[in-house]
């Protein structure tokens, strides 16, 4: 089983935005039809509303765009999506890259300027922390491998 951002996933709107960025990539949807995707948002896991203020991950803080710290709900989203995977033996994550949240390797600099630094969303970091492994929207094809070779 695969953990997915549920703003990947589709089906319901969870992103801060409220727009729709689920994926198409073929492997991933047959991947969905076979019941082998597990959906979770974790800032709507935290408590947070949709839409809500766009929110950068800066040191070990989550603020919002307009000052608003919303590190409180981002740890419990992170500690939920961590419970969640545990509950499912979730072998990796398909993460959306460049959230304060499920970003894995790229997040936002927290400073609301577009520019992205190397790092993690605290959801990422607890995956990772934890030993998931996590892959974003661009390594469907790697977290898929990694799914088959555990099944075998």
């Amino acid at each position: 089983m695969i953990l997915v951002s549920e703003c990947l996933y589709g089906g319901r709107t969870v992103r801060y935005d409220a727009a729709d960025t689920a994926c198409t990539d073929e492997a991933f949807l047959i991947a969905r039809e076979e019941g082998l995707l597990i959906p979770v948002c974790p800032e709507v896991c935290g408590g947070l509303p949709v839409p809500r203020s766009a929110a950068q991950r800066f040191e070990n803080r989550v603020i919002t765009e307009d000052g608003s710290d919303v590190t409180a709900e981002f740890t419990k989203g992170a500690e939920e999506a961590l419970r969640i995977a545990r509950e499912h033996n979730i072998v990796c994550a398909i993460l959306k890259e460049g959230s304060p949240s499920c970003g894995s390797g790229l997040i936002y600099d927290g400073t609301f300027s577009g520019r992205k630094i190397p790092g993690r969303g605290l959801t990422a970091e607890a995956l990772i922390n934890a030993g998931i492994p996590v892959f974003n929207e661009n390594e469907i094809d790697e977290a898929l491998s990694l799914v088959i070779n555990s099944a075998l």
